[in-house]
């Protein structure tokens, strides 16, 4: 059988797969919405979803230090990775271990496009296709609740970082009605207080990851930002392209109305 993958690459599998690594956090969690509890055998240490996965699963690694050896241990037939997530040095070596099938997610379309994706290479189609319609037809819905407001979405903090255009955290900021201030920029530039200060946002969203953003960070901020409406956000509803998107429209909605 084979397979192309979202960067597209052909890889081959002789089976459905028995056993399969992700060494991507989102998709494990859809891994595991897919039904696939026997099949996954490693995740890595960020893959905090589900929690009983996170207790009981071998571990390979973080997404970006990966443990080899740990994976060839495992003896997997399948390999679930991302292109931005995880290093190319990384994925060319796992390549000599087994098949590994890369997701490239820029949109909610690339995102319905991965789940359905891995429905088929894992003989769940059924329950990706039913999932992955949910999710579509949910995301519609916000598109009447659009307002429109100049946002910038912080990722890091000192330096602070912000997203650029090209990246799945804008399409969601999209669909909540908010334009990206620095969309114009790279994926994910450098700014300085002054520099947010001039793109003038009405809205500033502190995300919870990768940069553990507080209120004593929002507080700090604040003080620079005074006029500026900022906001803690849950960092996964934003970034994670799984089945987690189930819980985004509703997390989106209660925003739009907050703001």
């Amino acid at each position: 059988m084979f397979f192309k993958d979202q960067l597209n690459r052909i890889i081959e599998l002789h089976e459905t797969p028995k056993k399969i690594v992700s060494i991507v956090p989102s998709q494990t969690e859809l891994l595991c919405d897919l039904g696939l509890d026997e099949t996954v055998v490693g995740i890595t240490k960020f893959c905090i979803h589900p929690q009983e996965w996170f207790k009981t699963k071998a571990r390979v690694g973080g997404t970006k230090k990966i443990n080899i050896a740990k994976i060839i241990e495992l003896k997997p037939d399948l390999i679930i990775a991302n292109k931005e997530e995880n290093l190319k040095e990384d994925i060319e070596a796992l390549e000599s271990v087994a098949p590994v099938w890369i997701s490239d997610i820029k949109t909610l379309k690339d995102a319905l496009q991965m789940i359905k994706n891995i429905g088929e290479i894992t003989n769940t189609i059924t329950k990706a296709q039913s999932l992955a319609n949910t999710i579509n037809i949910e995301f519609e819905a916000l598109h009447t609740l659009q307002n429109l407001q100049t946002c910038c979405y912080l990722i890091w903090q000192n330096p602070y970082m912000t997203i650029g255009a090209d990246t799945f955290i804008n399409d969601m900021l999209k669909y909540c009605g908010l334009q990206n201030v620095f969309a114009n920029e790279q994926r994910y530039p450098i700014v300085t207080i002054e520099e947010i200060t001039n793109a003038k946002p009405t809205i500033v969203l502190l995300s919870s990851e990768p940069f553990p953003f507080k209120q004593k960070h929002l507080d700090e901020l604040q003080k620079h930002l005074p006029n500026t409406k900022i906001i803690l956000v849950d960092g996964e509803i934003f970034s994670w392209y799984g089945s987690r998107l189930l819980k985004a429209v509703d997390y989106f909605k209660e925003l739009i109305n907050l703001l």
